[in-house]
């Protein structure tokens, strides 16, 4: 078993680098990698998690300083970096973190493949070379190679679907009560959502193996159910916090789901095609051949036969029809690809084509049957138009070559050959589709360029300026990626999370800041005004570091009788009241700023090029509200009477202007600092400061209102979004950060250990029962040709 587990990782390894070293993709080409979320998520936060593994990022596994000013993390670490795999980065220098993304990628993707072959001859015995071949392709199917890749991890939720189909075997075998759950905790915890899928998937292949066997009995269903509710109870220290960070988040878009057409839906079986909106189920000539020929296979007892297939039909239905779509995707059509469950359609095609190989290999009318089968799933494609130049080909040389290593097989010709044909034809279709994918993803989605000399420039420069507590340092406006000061260091606003607390977005919306993602992917605000309010004391602009004016300290008391400010549709007005100072003028439209101050522009919907004058430098604004808001820029300091603002663009004309007067910010910010905080401890789960004797008023923390913050043992206050609670003459405060949901997490996590232990001894004493049954004569038959292949 472990040679052929073996083998399978190294045939998935083996595929997946070629594809990508067939299309020069990073790292083995000039060619981007980083596209989409992959680039903007997982690789700031890899780097992040690289940070606090060599105790050098700015807050711990409770709170994120470095991000939106002061955000959660334990949602965030429970989504994006649950797996085991990822704690593999702290082996890479930190400079060459996208090198250790795509290790662990590939890592993931042969890991899957691995379990899969463990988990086939587990069910069954069979030819333990046709188990690793079949396991590569589960490996290597269309979702993995093409989707999964760039949303790192979805792979989790790949290596899950075997490893809980092993759970359901112990469960219908009675076995192993204690370790069972624990792979379910594993496995929930490692990505909770595909793990969701893989449970469902799961779920239904125990179902159809007891169906199979007669075996359906009230008391292995109750086991299984007991099994799951353990795994995951034992795992909500982890899913609680994940899913009231995701009640918290600042609402995405919603979607309606509309299915794929039936000749795409076929075509995606093809090798070698590409589409955002359609389910990625490539899986390998050879597997789809096996697969068909199930049904003509008369070695496999018909019941068994035609379970087996109404199942993989059933499943692949339940991909189209929209309210199981619904149900495999925890009731809400995501934003973005909506057939992520794809995968389980792989694994349980994977497990059909095995049933009919673990009882012979397929005869004449067998094999004859699965090629017609899958010869009208192509002819059935041809009128898709994702069908590319290279589909048919690799899949008649594929659908050859597997029909030739069956046949050769079923005929006691050498394994070695009918091995290396199947193989031979899996690595080649599978490396060709990722090839085929890694190109067509960089004219289809957004790509970012790798970690190069001015990456490191940046990161120096920042890690030099940086003067955290004291102030904080921004990683620029201008970005190359969401989430970079996860990735280049400083503590700025930019935050991109399916997290992304909605206080924090409408926070910073209502202070003149942008965003992407419509809503979760927020920018660095680049302003004098804020700057000074959330203490930004250096920020990166253009291609150099560069000192802001004067900065308050991350904690200051506001007056006492001052109002909580209210915020309305001016950005302006609404800095002014934050800062409890008039620092603006407004001239509306048709005037001018006065000579000296500094123009700001506010058009959030805009799309186009501002300037101020006609010899004014253009600034560019990407608006496309509610998509994308434009944030709000300077324009540059007003020097003539009566230059007034010009913009050229094709949208959102409706804006404001704003003239900062730099001295009385000035003031104001001197006026305020002489009442903050003397000093300031920030800890990775709180901050604390000393205030001056006799202090009266609200204490305000630069840091948004997020759900979990206490002051002094209650729940804190709100000061214009941020953290704040009465003085009342203190010397000090102090305020604490829990993610909500971590207690009853852990509680439910305790509760769920002590019952596991019950459950375990109480299996354990009641003993296993040995069968009475002798082996069937197919499984004879089964052990038999595992020992001959």
């Amino acid at each position: 078993m472990g040679r052929a587990a073996a083998l399978a990782a190294f045939l998935t390894a083996l595929a997946v680098c070629a594809g990508n070293a067939v299309a020069r993709t990073f790292p083995f080409g000039p060619e981007r990698r980083g596209v989409n979320d992959l680039a903007n998520q997982f690789v700031p936060y890899h780097a992040h998690l690289w940070d606090l593994l060599h105790g050098r990022g700015d807050g711990g596994l409770l709170l994120n300083w470095q991000s939106g000013w002061g955000t959660s993390f334990l949602p965030d670490l429970g989504t994006y970096l649950g797996s085991p795999f990822a704690l593999l980065v702290a082996l890479f220098p930190r400079e060459d973190i996208e090198y250790a993304v795509h290790a662990v990628t590939v890592l993931k993707t042969a890991a899957a493949a691995a379990a899969m072959t463990v988990a086939l001859l587990r069910l069954r015995p069979g030819p333990w070379w046709a188990a690793a071949v079949l396991g590569a392709s589960y490996g290597l199917c269309g979702w993995s190679v093409i989707e999964a890749t760039y949303n790192p991890m979805w792979l989790d939720g790949l290596i899950a679907f075997p490893l809980l189909c092993l759970v359901g075997e112990w469960v219908r075998r009675g076995r192993r009560p204690l370790v069972g759950p624990l792979v379910v905790a594993l496995c929930w915890v490692g990505n909770f959502y595909t793990a969701y899928m893989a449970t469902i998937g799961a779920a239904l292949v125990l179902l159809v193996r007891l169906a199979a066997a007669r075996e359906l009995r009230v008391r292995v269903v109750v086991r299984a159910v007991v099994t799951v509710l353990l795994g995951i109870g034992l795992a909500a220290p982890v899913l609680v916090p994940v899913f009231l960070g995701s009640t918290h988040a600042y609402p995405g878009w919603t979607n309606e789901f509309q299915p794929a057409g039936w000749a795409d839906f076929l075509a995606r079986l093809l090798p070698a095609t590409y589409d955002f909106s359609t389910p990625a189920a490539f899986l390998g000539t050879g597997t789809l051949l096996l697969a068909g020929a199930l049904l003509f296979h008369r070695e496999v007892p018909r019941r068994e036969r035609w379970l087996w297939a109404g199942f993989a039909v059933a499943v692949a239905l339940s991909l189209q029809w929209a309210p199981t779509h619904l149900v495999w995707h925890v009731f809400a059509t995501p934003n973005g690809s909506p057939y992520r469950q794809t995968f389980v359609l792989s694994g349980v095609l994977v497990l059909a084509a095995w049933t009919g190989l673990s009882y012979g290999w397929p005869g004449r009318r067998a094999l004859l049957g699965g090629v017609g089968v899958v010869a009208a799933a192509g002819v059935g494609a041809v009128a898709s138009e994702l069908v590319t130049g290279w589909s048919y080909p690799l899949f008649a040389l594929g659908l050859a070559a597997a029909a030739g290593a069956l046949w050769l097989a079923a005929r006691g010709g050498p394994p070695v050959v009918a091995a290396v044909l199947l193989a031979g034809a899996l690595v080649g279709q599978a490396a060709a589709t990722t090839a085929y994918a890694d190109r067509a993803r960089l004219g289809r989605l957004d790509d970012y360029p790798a970690w190069g000399a001015e990456q490191d420039r940046r990161t120096e420069a920042l890690t030099e300026a940086d003067g955290w507590p004291a102030y904080r340092t921004d990683s620029g406006r201008e970005q190359i990626t969401g989430n970079e000061p996860l990735l280049f260091g400083g503590q700025g606003a930019a935050y991109y999370s399916s997290h992304t607390p909605s206080v924090l977005t409408t926070t910073l919306a209502s202070l003149g800041g942008g965003w992407t993602s419509r809503g979760r992917n927020l920018q660095s605000l680049d302003n004098p005004v804020t700057d000074a309010l959330f203490a930004v004391g250096a920020r990166w602009r253009g291609d150099a570091l560069v000192r802001t004016g004067p900065v308050l300290p991350l904690v200051t008391v506001r007056p006492e009788g001052a109002a909580e400010p209210r915020y309305g549709a001016s950005p302006f007005r609404n800095q002014e009241m934050l800062l409890g100072a008039s620092v603006y003028t407004l001239p509306g439209k048709g005037a001018a700023c006065p000579v000296g101050s500094e123009v700001f522009l506010w058009a959030p919907d805009f799309r186009g090029t501002a300037r101020l004058g006609a010899g004014g430098a253009p600034v560019r604004m990407s608006g496309e509200m509610p998509k994308r808001r434009a944030a709000m820029t300077s324009l540059g300091v007003q020097g003539t009477a009566g230059t007034e603002v010009v913009l050229t663009g094709d949208r959102g004309r409706d804006h404001e202007v704003g003239c900062l007067d730099r001295q009385r910010l000035t003031a104001a910010v001197e006026g305020l600092r002489a009442k903050a905080a003397t000093s300031i401890d920030v800890t990775g789960g709180g901050i604390r400061a000393e205030l001056p004797p006799g202090t009266k008023g609200t204490v305000v923390v630069a840091a948004p209102r997020i759900a979990g913050w206490t002051c002094e043992g209650r729940p804190a206050d709100a000061y214009g979004g941020l953290v704040a609670l009465r003085a009342d003459g203190r010397t000090s405060v102090s305020c604490d950060f829990r993610p909500p949901g971590l207690r009853a997490g852990l509680g439910l996590g305790a509760c769920a250990a002590v019952l596991l232990c019950g459950w375990a001894r109480w299996r354990g004493g009641r003993g296993r029962r040995p069968s009475a049954q002798p082996p069937a004569r197919a499984e004879v038959r089964a052990e038999a040709l595992a020992r001959t292949g």
